[in-house]
């Protein structure tokens, strides 16, 4: 399941995504026009800037604006920032791979196989969807 973080962290890309000049974005405009909690929009926001998905200006006229142009900006980026792995099971997954502690042998094991499956197609999913494409 997507957490709210992640659901919150696209609702606000796509939001500044859409505006047709790119000066920055003011949390609360951003958290009232998209109905996000306001602080917890704050943390979402800097998580983004922290991975240079945005960037910011302090000060008056100051907010959030997007780094990158909306062609560029992955799901699968906005996903590996803001929810972790992609994949269901650290066992499956491509970049934090760890051992399941009472799995006897993966290559035997049923879910394994499944879950490699869902993380691919997941993968492709997300790694074909760029903001553009949420905004069309």
């Amino acid at each position: 399941m997507l957490s709210r973080k992640t659901k919150y962290g696209i609702k606000a890309l796509t939001y500044l995504a859409r505006l047709d000049d790119k000066e920055p974005v003011s949390i609360s405009t951003i958290a009232d026009a998209e109905n996000i909690p306001h602080k917890f929009l704050e943390a979402i926001l800097l998580e983004l800037r922290k991975n240079s998905v945005l960037g910011s200006r302090k000060g008056k006229g100051g907010g959030y604006y997007l780094m990158q142009s909306p062609d560029t900006v992955r799901m699968s980026t906005v996903h590996r920032i803001l929810e972790g792995p992609i994949a269901m099971l650290p066992c499956v997954s491509l970049n934090y791979y760890e051992k399941c502690d009472d799995c006897i042998d993966e290559d035997l094991c049923s879910v394994n196989r499944l879950m490699i499956q869902v993380r691919d197609n997941t993968l492709e999913i997300l790694e074909n969807q760029t903001l553009r494409d949420l905004i069309r």
